[in-house]
């Protein structure tokens, strides 16, 4: 038994868009050390390509903006006739076709569309899933490292919910079952996704800067940390949100950041 222990369970994996993802690092990581895979994409093109990444697995699509495609979702889980040992949402849209807006100019409808993706998903596909975990599942949703980031735009505000609704799922499911809810607030990646916020390049630039070793923070490092969280090895952590983020939150004030700007204003 290896120290994650996670030979023979199976896990959901939600948000695989391509080989730079979260969610294929984590799963990638996850079947390297003996775990199994199921996975819910968003439309049948997004299927194609989890096919060509994961051959042989089972992929679902879940339309998260439609309860009757996550009903089905959680229908087809059921039809495999198995316990999932916990389900990583690593779901997030935000529209930013007209680039980064004043945030007192958010539009009703991105901010009630991001918050339905991005956030409320979560409940939604926990709840429709809550037969089929077992009793100890862990569940863990991909946030960011600081939600007060004014960069990020309206996602901020929406990612805090998400944090904040981590406890508040964690709790409710506690009634009736050991099933664990955490987060993983991951610094900036060099993701396809991330790259289309606006202004996100020297962002990440400049967050590399900021980390402690002087080196940005890789996919991967979060990845492990998503499969830690899924693991036995990190049944004494609940309603918690873990920031990885290699040091940066603790950096804002680096002297050659600093001296740099400095010198040039």
């Amino acid at each position: 038994m290896s120290f994650l222990n996670l030979e023979g369970k199976t896990f959901l994996i939600t948000g695989v868009a391509n080989k730079k993802s979260v969610a294929y690092f984590s799963a990638k990581t996850l079947i390297d050390n003996g775990g199994k895979a199921i996975f819910s994409v968003q439309n049948e093109e997004a299927k194609i390509k989890v096919e060509k990444l994961f051959p042989g697995s089972d992929i679902f699509i879940c339309d998260v903006e439609n309860e009757t495609s996550i009903q089905m979702l959680a229908e087809n889980v059921k039809k495999l006739d198995l316990k999932l040992s916990g389900f990583l949402h690593s779901i997030a849209f935000a529209n930013y076709s007209e680039g980064m807006r004043p945030f007192h100019e958010t539009k009703a409808q991105d901010f009630f569309q991001a918050t339905n993706i991005s956030c409320l998903s979560l409940l939604i596909i926990t709840n429709a899933l809550k037969k089929c975990f077992t009793e100890d599942a862990s569940i863990v949703t991909i946030s960011i490292s600081n939600t007060r980031a004014t960069s990020y735009g309206y996602m901020g505000p929406i990612k805090a919910a998400l944090d904040s609704s981590v406890a508040f799922l964690a709790k409710s499911l506690s009634e009736f079952s050991k099933i664990r809810v955490n987060a993983v607030c991951a610094g900036p990646l060099k993701t396809s996704a991330s790259a289309g916020i606006p202004g996100y390049i020297n962002n990440y630039i400049f967050a590399e800067k900021l980390t402690l070793r002087g080196e940005a923070l890789k996919t991967q490092e979060v990845a492990n940390t998503v499969n830690f969280l899924l693991s036995p090895a990190s049944s004494g952590i609940n309603a918690t949100g873990i920031v990885v983020d290699a040091g940066m939150s603790c950096n804002y004030f680096d002297q050659k950041v600093v001296n740099t700007v400095a010198d040039h204003i």
